[in-house]
């Protein structure tokens, strides 16, 4: 029998979905499975979105331009302009979801073995897409302790090889809600200045900033534009992540033209995403307001709770929706395979998502969990109340 490659040897399995057969198998049994594990809004999609699919006029679902319709970017870039980004709709690509931008990027500006460097925790997925384009991703700790704050940038030089090309970051953060705040993005363009290097910034979250606390865009780095490489996404502004379209901008005209040719390797993005996408510029602004508002509400409602918990402690996320929290057990992904194996409460019980997934260190992250406040603050409530029963009866319980 022929083997398979060693990149598929290789390649990482999801840690926000690898424990999904024994979800699928608690709610065969009855369980009400609580999803906390995975970045799917319940949050309403704009009824502008849904409307313009519905009412989509097409005798031919014709293949766009492999940069996606014009239509879409020229539009686009008038709202990043809106919001202070000096983007014109050429710098543009979009993609099929922000995962296809990573890749694209990372092919585009990457040579097989070259290196990035990436605080983590990290979303784990950038693991996926390192081994998609054969390079190599170096780490350095951001801490609980700290609330994830970005580490010092002497920490960055000491990783800096030959082989370095560029610097990931994702702002606000996933999987732990971090906000980097202007003098650490202005260290970061300092950085990358000196080195030469690539700035990958995913920032499909930068809408949700709490406290005050305002949102610095890689675009915004005007010493480095040609250094920027921002990776954006409908999914989670829009509650759109079915419809799979991403962008990924920049001012550099080279790496838009390599990535191009990646973007007509696979023909084009999505039609009917396209149209989604485009139609959700127009929603109305109170969506927003009502968004952001109850992201607020479910942040305030589930740290609180979180933190009242005997032995688990979990620092204030300043952006998006995720905290990483830390629990009182031996093992999180023990525990987290074991609470839906074999426990519920009241035919109830939680899905969360091992945070040693979000490391690239081994024995990182081992009694920590990522925790997505996706849901309304009735199941929070009730998911609060079967994570608390379940650490009282785990049977390797720390405290």
């Amino acid at each position: 029998m022929p083997k398979i490659s060693n990149r598929g040897i290789v390649m990482p399995a999801s840690p926000i979905r690898k424990l999904v057969p024994y979800a699928e198998s608690a709610k065969q049994r009855g369980v009400k499975v609580y999803h906390l594990n995975i970045g799917q809004p319940d949050i309403k999609t704009p009824e502008v979105a849904l409307n313009a699919i519905r009412t989509a006029n097409l005798s031919v679902i014709e293949y766009s331009h492999s940069a996606g319709n014009e239509s879409y970017r020229r539009k686009l870039a008038a709202s990043y302009n809106a919001i202070g980004m000096d983007v014109d709709y050429s710098d543009i690509l979009i993609t099929t979801g922000g995962s296809e931008a990573f890749v694209f990027a990372f092919m585009s500006c990457l040579d097989p073995g070259d290196e990035v460097i990436i605080p983590e925790p990290f979303y784990a997925n950038y693991n996926a897409f390192a081994v998609m384009a054969g390079i190599q991703v170096r780490t350095l700790v951001s801490t609980i302790e700290d609330g994830f704050a970005l580490p010092p940038i002497e920490a960055f030089e000491k990783l800096i090889t030959p082989r370095t090309r560029g610097v990931v970051i994702c702002n606000p953060n996933n999987p732990t809600g971090y906000l980097y705040s202007a003098e650490e993005m202005q260290k970061l363009e300092a950085l990358v200045k000196k080195h030469d290097l690539f700035l990958f910034s995913d920032e499909v979250y930068r809408e949700f900033c709490y406290d005050g606390q305002a949102h610095i865009s890689a675009m915004s780095l005007k010493d480095i534009s040609q250094h920027v490489i921002m990776i954006d996404s409908v999914s989670k502004r829009y509650s759109e992540c079915g419809v799979r379209i991403g962008a990924m901008v920049t001012k550099n005209k080279r790496v838009v033209e390599a990535a191009l040719k990646f973007g007509q390797s696979r023909l084009s993005p999505p039609s009917f995403g396209q149209i989604a996408a485009e139609a959700s510029l127009d929603t109305p602004m109170d969506y927003f307001k009502e968004v952001y508002d109850e992201y607020l509400a479910r942040r305030n409602f589930l740290l609180e709770g979180l933190n009242k918990i005997p032995g688990v402690y979990s620092p204030m996320p300043k952006g998006a929706f995720y905290t990483v929290a830390r629990l009182p057990v031996d093992d999180s992904e023990k525990f987290c395979q074991w609470i839906l194996s074999d426990f519920s409460y009241q035919g109830q019980t939680v899905m969360m998502a091992p945070a040693s997934g979000f490391y690239s260190q081994p024995g990182l992250g081992v009694n920590e969990v990522r925790i997505a406040y996706v849901l309304n603050r009735t199941d929070l409530a009730n998911a609060l109340v079967v994570l608390e029963k379940a650490l009282e009866a785990y049977p390797g319980r720390t405290i």
